[in-house]
Parts: C-alpha cells; sequence; structure tokens
C-alpha cells in the first residue's frame, strides 16, 4: 500500500480543537522530539492513537502533542 501523502508534496495543517478531531484525521503531531503526519486510529478522552495507512499504531499523544489537521495536499 502506498502512502496517502509522498514525500516531496506540499501540505498544508490548520490548528484545530482537539474536541473537533475523529478517527482518520491525518494531524500533525510530536513524537518523540520529532513531527510526523499521522491518521488518528482511536480516541480516549484527551489522548489519541496514531498510526499509518498501513494498520501499523504508533502509539498514544495527547491533544497538547497535535499541532493541527491536514485540510490541503498539493502535488
Amino acid at each position: 500500500m502506498s502512502p496517502k501523502i509522498e514525500s516531496g508534496q506540499l501540505c498544508t495543517v490548520e490548528p484545530v480543537a482537539a474536541e473537533l478531531l475523529a478517527v482518520g484525521d491525518i494531524v500533525l503531531c510530536k513524537v518523540r522530539g520529532a513531527e510526523y503526519l499521522h491518521l488518528v486510529k482511536a480516541i480516549r478522552g484527551a489522548e489519541f492513537q496514531i498510526g499509518n495507512n498501513r494498520g501499523g499504531i504508533n502509539g498514544w499523544v495527547r491533544a497538547s502533542g497535535i499541532y493541527g489537521r491536514l485540510v490541503r495536499v498539493d502535488p
């Protein structure tokens, strides 16, 4: 399965309130000091399980570790 976003594509991320996030959203988040675009796989209160589009799970991040939701991808 190929990634939803290819390397080098311009991505636009906008801030979003945590309560507006949903499973399936792509978010910019901080994981172990690095920033990544990941899928929201599950929500547990103010924590979000993040992973990739190949079924992988990367763990849980707090709402404070999410900077925004992906709103646009340019080629």
